[in-house]
């Protein structure tokens, strides 16, 4: 059985002065550093998501107001030792899909902080072995459905490729803006388990439908953070520009939260610039927000307290 192995309260994710419970193994929620850089076809530098997230996570508000509390304390969050990184992709693999199924088998939640796409599918292994149907909601700039890419066949160029080569798994994208002809293609083949919300349309987008699509549905979110635009969001290894804002794509993960099961998450390709924190603040954020819906829940502490300004 694999071990989980905790980082000191004071290095983990949000600030050294939160509530902590009386042990991890009694946090809700399990942060699983995950450097994996083994594919990037264009700008590098994911393998320091991981350390620059929980670092800007120190200076994340613990109290979120669109939710009026301190969330995490409802639930309790643990951070674990990073992953040690294998000479390639698969071993990576493996070792993740232990780790999420270690954490997974304790009824707790896995939120996987990357590193490249490519370290989806690994998460993911663990949780088709244990559901029956599984809804991954992607949000992201490119669709990652290549077979393979640059002789590599489990690249971040294919993450949702390999996601749905498990036949339990469906995927719902949303922000896609970068596809080949052999993508456009095969997701023209495979409309039934493969739903896309391409961003040009994004200003016609009725959330009512994606409602109705993950109604009752136990759903994993990954988060590439390339699926913002670049104008919010350059510090990734392909930014690409229409894409969505902030509360736009938040809004996504919080309608998936009301209406079905989200189980686990990952927050994906934050490529850091040296100097410029709000980015890496930016993914935290994103990681804390996906954490509180899916916990917390997506109601505010008070009747009145949505519309406060």
């Amino acid at each position: 059985m694999t071990q989980l192995d905790y980082m000191p309260y004071e290095t983990g994710f949000l600030e050294p002065a939160r509530r902590l419970p009386a042990t991890p193994d009694e946090a809700k929620a399990v942060v699983v550093p995950c450097g994996l850089e083994a594919s990037v076809s264009y700008g590098g530098g994911t393998a320091g998501g991981p350390t620059a997230i929980l670092t800007a996570s120190h200076q994340l508000e613990l109290f979120d107001e669109e939710l009026w509390c301190e969330p995490y304390a409802s639930y309790g969050i643990a951070t674990l030792q990073p992953l040690p990184q294998a000479a390639s992709i698969e071993p990576a693999l493996d070792t993740l899909a232990a780790t999420v199924g270690a954490i997974l088998d304790q009824g707790r939640f896995p939120l996987v902080l990357g590193g490249e796409h490519s370290l989806t599918p690994g998460a993911l292994r663990a949780f088709a072995e244990r559901y029956d149907d599984l809804v991954v909601l992607q949000i992201d700039a490119h669709a990652d459905l290549r077979d393979g890419y640059l002789g590599e066949h489990y690249s971040h160029a294919s993450a949702m490729r390999r996601a749905l080569d498990f036949n339990n798994v469906s995927v719902v994208s949303l922000g896609i803006r970068a596809l080949s002809q052999q993508e456009a293609e095969y997701y023209e083949a495979n409309r039934r388990r493969l739903e896309i919300w391409r961003a040009k349309d994004q200003a016609r987008w009725n959330l009512d439908k994606l409602a109705a699509k993950l109604r009752g549905k136990t759903i994993y979110v990954t988060f590439d953070i390339d699926g913002l635009d670049a104008a919010q969001m350059p510090a990734t290894g392909t930014p690409t520009p229409g894409g969505l804002d902030y509360w736009l794509a938040l809004s996504i993960v919080r309608c998936a939260a009301e209406v079905g099961t989200i189980v686990g998450a990952d927050v994906v390709e934050l490529a850091p610039i040296e100097g410029f924190h709000a980015f890496d603040y930016t993914a935290a954020a994103v990681a804390y927000k996906i954490m509180n819906y899916a916990l917390h829940g997506t109601q505010p502490a008070t009747p009145d307290s949505a519309s406060r300004s």
